[in-house]
């Protein structure tokens, strides 16, 4: 938020970004399940089918643990670690309102987009009982993976540039989130594959919009 910006133009801004970003991945979902349903399943199906071919007692367990990595609590948990820690270390609020508005973004990106675009998990068995049967898109493991671990990323990238190349490694976790879910078949490839786009998305704009300090700071 620049000096000339204020709290509540932010917010509106804010708001702005986060309906555009809502509504292409709700008119992309649309296409998906409609107009593009066969060429996508086409494209989806096999991969589904070969993930699900690959699956081994050993393998097995450790789709678990990517699993348990993009689980809401697990997600929010390490935001919530992360946002008191950078406030209080910044003595700002800048990075809680950073991962808080960024939580609250995908989860209701995720509300509406599988509400208004509800589509068939893949056609394999699928290991993670339990599941909504039509709430294959978007990923809300992917997203939530994505924004908690490449959020920390984003604020050392903000606060502590010269150390930041130490926490890469955590850019590796979404995208092991994103197999695991492919591993049990609860995911279409598209489906992973939109809410990191989306997610990165919106981690990119609340960056900008919130994390940027005032001038003269």
């Amino acid at each position: 938020m620049s000096r000339d910006r204020s709290a509540a133009a932010t917010a509106l801004l804010v708001l702005g970004w986060w309906v555009v970003v809502t509504a292409v991945v709700v008119g992309l979902g649309r296409l998906i399940t409609h107009p593009l349903a066969g060429p996508v399943d086409g494209f989806d199906n096999p991969i589904s089918r070969w993930f699900a071919g690959e699956r081994t007692s050993s393998l097995d367990p450790v789709a678990d643990v990517g699993t348990l990595l993009g689980e809401t609590v697990v997600g929010v948990g390490v935001a919530v670690v992360a946002a008191v820690v950078f406030s209080l270390w910044q003595r700002s609020l800048r990075p809680a309102i950073f991962l808080a508005v960024t939580e609250a973004a995908i989860g209701g990106l995720y509300a509406i987009a599988t509400h208004l675009d509800p589509r068939n998990r893949p056609p394999v068995r699928i290991l993670d009982a339990g599941l909504v049967p039509d709430a294959s898109f978007p990923s809300g493991h992917v997203a939530t993976a994505t924004v908690a671990y490449v959020g920390v990323v984003v604020l050392l990238l903000a606060y502590a540039r010269a150390v930041a190349r130490w926490a890469t490694p955590l850019l590796l976790l979404p995208v092991f989130v994103l197999l695991a879910r492919l591993y049990q078949g609860a995911h279409h490839l598209t489906d992973v594959l939109t809410s990191v786009c989306y997610a990165g998305a919106l981690l990119l704009v609340m960056a900008r919009l919130v994390l940027v300090p005032d001038e003269g700071q």
